[in-house]
């Protein structure tokens, strides 16, 4: 069995919303109580709806935001305990591709300044940067004349692969890449899925991919947390989730994906009411106010993530 390289315990994140005179502050909880783990070599799909704490996951593992509480044990130790030093260390084998590539490259600098600077803050000596930079664009389809260009002489698809390219350059162990296609056409998008499939062949590297694209994560996902509202509620093998999720909100996140085929035919699952203010959640389970299958425990107690058929599922169903 191919060992973890990244285990999350119990992570948490709170946001202060406020805080008024001689009332108690109030928080969003963007992240309560995950637990996950990535194998070596593993893609791990994250999916959930717009506001359910996946990007925010992507950011406290890799330290961008503090988390408030719980554990990020990364090759087998906590990093949350490291300091500034320690952290630059450990993120030349974690690095991230955003959402939008266009935002996250400066402006005024050329691709190789871009490309560059990773490599001058973790002090890789000058006479081999230029090279690991030339092999790196050409790695991602670009090439080295490209390196003499700025961010808006690119399409979407091109800026994306400097983006990977940069998150390339340290050579990293993990990536963790927060919607990386979801701003690309559709074609492009394939593209792009392709070339991480390819680097993740070549470099051994290891994904958490988050997206809300359920047809983009059944592509290149090994394995599936379904989040909702700051928690996973469902966590299984790519192949067992889409051919029979359990935990109804599963079920109706997969009912809305696009059927190809004209004649095949699915039963669409709309779920009734609006997303809860994570502010302000329900109590017991937060999924109850739009559960077709609530019961009264429902909203209560929160049900557990536990071991149901050789997945993990939070749900009094089972």
């Amino acid at each position: 069995m191919t060992k973890p390289l990244l285990v999350v315990k119990n992570l948490q994140k709170r946001f202060l919303l406020g805080r008024a005179w001689f009332q108690e502050p109030t928080y969003v909880h963007a992240v309560n109580g995950v637990n996950v783990t990535v194998s070596e070599g593993e893609t791990l799909g994250i999916v959930g709806e717009s506001g359910c704490g996946k990007s925010t996951l992507g950011r406290c593992i890799l330290r961008l935001i503090e988390p408030s509480e719980g554990e990020i044990i990364f090759q087998g130790s906590d990093i949350r305990a490291y300091g500034k030093s320690d952290m630059q260390n450990i993120r030349r084998n974690m690095q991230m591709v955003f959402q939008n590539p266009f935002d996250t490259l400066n402006p005024k600098l050329t691709i190789q300044h871009i490309l560059t600077e990773p490599l001058i803050a973790h002090r890789i000596p000058k006479e081999q940067r230029q090279p690991l930079i030339e092999e790196t664009i050409e790695i991602v389809g670009l090439s080295k004349r490209h390196l003499a260009r700025y961010a808006h002489e690119f399409s979407g698809g091109q800026r994306q692969r400097i983006g990977i390219a940069r998150a390339l350059m340290l050579r990293p162990k993990l990536i963790i890449a927060d919607e990386p296609v979801s701003a690309l056409d559709v074609s492009i998008q394939s593209q792009i899925l392709n070339l991480l499939q390819d680097l993740q062949e070549q470099f051994s590297l290891t994904y958490l991919f988050i997206s809300h694209d359920l047809s983009v994560v059944e592509h290149i996902a090994d394995r599936v947390a379904v989040m909702y509202l700051g928690e996973v509620i469902e966590l299984a093998k790519k192949e067992e989730l889409f051919q029979r999720p359990l935990h109804p909100y599963a079920q109706s996140l997969l009912s809305a994906i696009p059927v190809s085929d004209p004649d095949e035919k699915r039963e669409r699952i709309i779920l009734t009411g609006d997303l809860p203010s994570p502010s302000n959640p329900p109590t017991g389970c937060k999924f109850h106010p739009r559960c077709w299958a609530c019961m009264d425990k429902c909203k209560k107690e929160p049900p557990a993530l536990k071991e149901v058929e050789g997945r993990m599922v939070a749900c009094y169903l089972y």
